[in-house]
Order: structure tokens, then C-alpha cells, then sequence
């Protein structure tokens, strides 16, 4: 079984961790991966850095300047994650666009994460249609999981659809905006986790944006089955180093 379902079948609420890879430095990508799995950590989304990061807030966007700047590319990330498998049994998810892997070549790229060991991909401009129509196949023939993004303005329709096509979990953004830039969420971001809860799908919600500490993390996942933490990892990093990772984790699992 893909180590992404299996994990969904854990009962409580599952944190996912995003970082870019080739930050801080060129080589940390590796050990990011096994602190945090060591840390209790429950998913891994690995960033492939990227020059025009259109869904993400300054922080990760800058980053992802600066793994670019330290010479990371993504045959760079292959050659760092071949291995890792020997090392952690987290599930790996890449999240990335979809003009570098279509550079690398989505059949290269597709073999090469099933090689390193990678179980899904998240990539924000791929549009479910054209993945349904051209790429899932594709991605299935290599084990991968695709995961798509839902908003407060996606329809109930095309939800459907995207549950349709889906075969892990639903990245449930919290809002319309970029990423790290709440705080907190509104009513009207409760109620739209509610609303999703009640439509009843078949693939659980994992919500992303805006969740930074245990009490965001807790109101994201009143209807959800986990969360996502992005930004606020990164600025954890760019303020401590790697040296804290347990801190951070702690801190956001505290009470859940």
C-alpha cells in the first residue's frame, strides 16, 4: 500500500511539514527529512524551488530564491533523496509546479520519484482536467498520488470531481490568499472547513495555509483529518537553525 493511505488510516490527526529543498543550505535537505521524521512528524512535503512560486507567501518564496541561488535543481534533488528510503519510512510528498517537471520531462520525473521513493506529488497549476486527461495514468503507472488544492471558492461541483479523480487526501486551502499570510482563522474559514466536512468525500482533507502553533493546527482540524505547516517552519529555521526542529514539532502537537 502507498505510504500515504496507509498513513490516512491512523487514527488522529496527522501533521504534514513542508520545506524547500536546498535550504538553508545546498545539502540539508536529507537531514530535514529524518529530524522530522524523528520528531513525530506524520507526512513530509519536500518544496522543489521553483523561480516564479505563484501560490506561495514571501517566505517560502524566498526560500526557494535562495535553494535556487545554492545551485539546487531538481536532478540535484533526485541525487540527494537516492537512499533516503534506507533511512526514513515517512511518507515523501514533492510539491512543485509543473513547468520543471514538464523541462525534466513528467515520465523521467515520474520514474525517478518512484526510484527515490517518493509517494505523491502536489502541484498547485496542474489542473485536474488536464492531469485526468493527459497524466493520470501516468502517475499511477509509478505509484504516485496526486494531490489537488480545493479553496473557499471552489465549487461543490468541481470538489466532486476533484474527489473523483483523487485516490489519497484533498489539500484543502484555507483561504484565497498567498501562503503564510493569516492569522488565525475567521468564521467564515470555520464554516467553509464545515462545509467540506459535510459534503462527505471520499478522500480525507488535510488543510493547508495559516496553520502555524497548536491552536491553529487544532481549529483546522476539527473537520479535517490533519494540517500543513509551511511558512511558519521556515521562519522556525531561518530564527533557529535546524537545531530545534523537536521544539517546533512539540509545539504544534501539543494538545492534539
Amino acid at each position: 500500500m502507498n505510504r500515504i493511505k496507509k498513513k490516512l488510516q491512523a487514527d488522529k490527526k496527522l501533521l504534514s511539514i513542508y520545506f524547500t529543498a536546498g535550504y538553508p543550505e545546498i545539502n540539508d535537505t536529507t537531514r530535514i527529512i529524518k529530524d522530522l521524521e524523528t520528531n513525530g512528524v506524520d507526512f513530509i512535503e519536500i518544496g522543489l524551488p521553483f523561480s516564479d512560486p505563484l501560490a506561495d507567501g514571501p517566505t517560502i518564496q524566498e526560500s526557494s530564491t535562495k535553494a535556487l541561488k545554492n545551485g539546487m535543481t531538481t536532478q540535484k534533488l533526485f541525487a540527494q533523496l537516492e537512499g533516503i528510503r534506507n533511512e526514513v519510512e515517512i511518507p515523501l510528498i514533492i510539491m512543485g509546479y509543473f513547468n520543471p517537471i514538464l523541462q525534466y520531462g513528467v515520465e523521467k520525473f515520474c520514474q525517478k520519484c518512484q526510484n527515490a521513493g517518493i509517494d505523491g506529488l502536489i502541484i498547485p497549476d496542474l489542473p485536474v482536467d488536464v492531469y485526468h486527461e493527459k497524466y493520470q495514468s501516468l502517475f499511477e503507472k509509478y505509484g504516485l498520488i496526486n494531490v489537488f488544492l480545493i479553496t473557499p471558492q471552489t465549487s461543490d461541483e468541481r470538489i466532486k470531481f476533484i474527489d473523483s479523480v483523487s485516490d489519497g487526501f484533498i489539500y484543502m486551502v484555507s483561504s484565497a490568499s498567498v501562503t503564510g499570510s493569516t492569522s488565525g482563522f475567521s468564521d467564515e474559514t470555520r464554516d467553509y472547513f464545515k462545509r467540506i466536512h459535510e459534503l462527505n468525500l471520499n478522500n480525507p482533507q488535510i488543510v493547508g495555509f495559516g496553520i502555524k502553533d497548536k491552536d491553529t493546527f487544532n481549529q483546522a482540524t476539527q473537520y479535517a483529518k490533519g494540517a500543513i505547516i509551511g511558512s511558519a517552519f521556515i521562519k522556525h529555521i531561518n530564527e533557529h537553525g535546524l537545531e530545534k526542529t523537536d521544539k517546533f514539532v512539540a509545539n504544534v502537537k501539543a494538545l492534539t
